[in-house]
């Protein structure tokens, strides 16, 4: 695998454009949680068409710096800073300060083909892709995001970014990165305007917490949160990922092993979803009568089920819920995968506008609260959106995006999926697992069985 250092310029901080107010801004109670006060780590891979002339070192760093003051004249809460209201239970608050962001220009003597053919999953060398966020927990007082970018031998070029969860989420970062471009290709105007709008996601007073998932009664009441997982208590230098590839030939093989009705409507998500949290239960040794529960991203744009609040175009703050199922080991392990598929969907019928509104009312009460542990849970993100299909620079174009397994350790809990190309340039997913390294090892058998017609 190739190894390289990339030579950075001194931090500096980009500013908005023009002028832009100073006022202070409300989080909503889903931004305002604590598992999101971290910086998320996203890179995104470019490659240019063969040039006829030069390229010219720098260029499209400093292009890409100018159209991120511009963007932020649009999105001017990102050039403020966090900071926390006294004596309100912990709540965080956006000053609009107009301080700016991180900008880092960075250069490396490789190659894009040199990072893997195809690209997917483990970057060779990422964190020279990222700038230094220093303590990435901390988020109060500090730059909202930090910003690297590094330009490569063949003119292709890699956006490394740190981006505190609390001001947006996946589809939030994708939105404002997609205004850079515009910017970039010489845009007025970005193609998407911003929109802030964060009481839809408002508390109500008083609070209810009447109908929200069964699985989560535990945490409201104090129950079953020991901290003795091994998951949480393992020293993060006793861990490894891996990434687990899955092309159409193994989500088949998988799909053979659900029946027909439902194999047909069950997502490649929820399939790899299932078959992994049982793996990872069993490798992980919990005993038969423990409860498990596995928790999956519901995002609510477009979904009309939160009819009096719907998420207005251009939302860019955090409009996801997290649907849990709770089990025993022992259910999990000997019911037929079918079992778990039917739990996975029946807890997103669940997710009505009643027991969305309850969860934002718990979220409320638990800001104020210590956060709830995560005792014996499995975390699942699905970003094989990130970057989408449209994404491009000018004329350089994204190839590969991800959330790489560096900066904030906690969130490298989360089992990402991503979409990529296998070898044969065939359509598929690639999902994240970390683990203690003497359950990867049982992990990894569990999940050859699985995939043996």
């Amino acid at each position: 695998m190739v190894t390289f250092t990339a030579r950075r310029s001194d931090p500096e901080l980009v500013r908005p454009a023009r002028p832009t107010p100073a006022e202070t801004k409300a989080l909503s109670d889903l931004d305002d949680q604590w598992p999101l006060r971290f910086y998320e780590s996203i890179v995104g891979f470019f490659k240019t068409p063969p040039a006829g002339e030069t390229v010219t070192p720098g260029k499209v760093a400093r292009g890409i710096k100018a159209a991120v003051a511009a963007a932020l004249v649009y999105y001017y809460p990102m050039a403020g800073r966090l900071r926390k209201l006294p004596d309100d239970g912990n709540r965080l608050v956006v000053d609009c300060t107009g301080e700016g962001v991180v900008f880092v220009e960075a250069a490396a003597d490789v190659r894009l083909e040199d990072l893997g053919q195809p690209l997917v999953p483990p970057y060779p060398c990422v964190q020279e892709f990222l700038g230094d966020a220093g303590n990435t927990r901390d988020v109060v007082g500090k730059p909202l995001l930090f910003l690297q970018v590094t330009e490569l031998k063949c003119g292709g070029f890699v956006i490394g970014l740190h981006m505190c969860h609390c001001i947006a989420d996946g589809f939030g970062i994708l939105q404002f990165i997609n205004s850079i471009a515009d910017f970039a290709r010489g845009e007025l105007v970005p193609t998407t305007l911003p929109m802030w709008k964060r009481d839809i996601f408002k508390a109500r007073m008083p609070p209810s917490i009447a109908h929200v998932y069964p699985a989560y009664r535990p945490f409201i009441y104090g129950l079953e949160c020991t901290g003795d997982d091994v998951m949480l208590s393992t020293p993060p230098e006793s861990m490894e990922v891996q990434y687990l590839f899955f092309g159409p030939k193994e989500i088949e093989i998988l799909r053979s092993h659900v029946p027909e009705h439902l194999s047909k409507s069950t997502t490649t998500f929820e399939l790899l979803t299932a078959v992994m949290w049982r793996c990872r239960t069993l490798a992980l040794g919990y005993e038969p009568s423990e409860k498990v529960r596995v928790m999956f991203t519901l995002n609510t744009r477009g979904r009309s089920v939160y009819c009096e609040n719907i998420v207005p175009r251009g939302y860019y703050g955090n409009a996801h819920f997290s649907p849990m199922v709770e089990i025993t080991v022992d259910e999990l392990a000997r019911k037929p995968l079918s079992h778990v598929l039917e739990l996975m969907r029946q807890v997103k019928l669940d997710t009505t506008e009643e027991c969305m509104k309850s969860m934002v009312d718990l979220l409320a009460l638990w800001r104020e609260w210590s956060p709830f542990c995560m005792d014996r849970t499995y975390e699942v993100s699905d970003a094989k959106w990130v970057g989408g299909d449209t994404l491009k620079f000018g004329k350089a174009e994204l190839v590969a995006a991800g959330t790489p397994h560096a900066g904030d350790f906690t969130s490298k809990l989360i089992s990402y999926h991503t979409k990529c190309k296998n070898k044969d340039g065939e359509d598929s997913t690639v999902v994240s697992i970390l683990l203690p390294k003497l359950a990867m090892e049982k992990f990894t058998k569990e999940m050859a069985s699985w995939l043996k017609k």
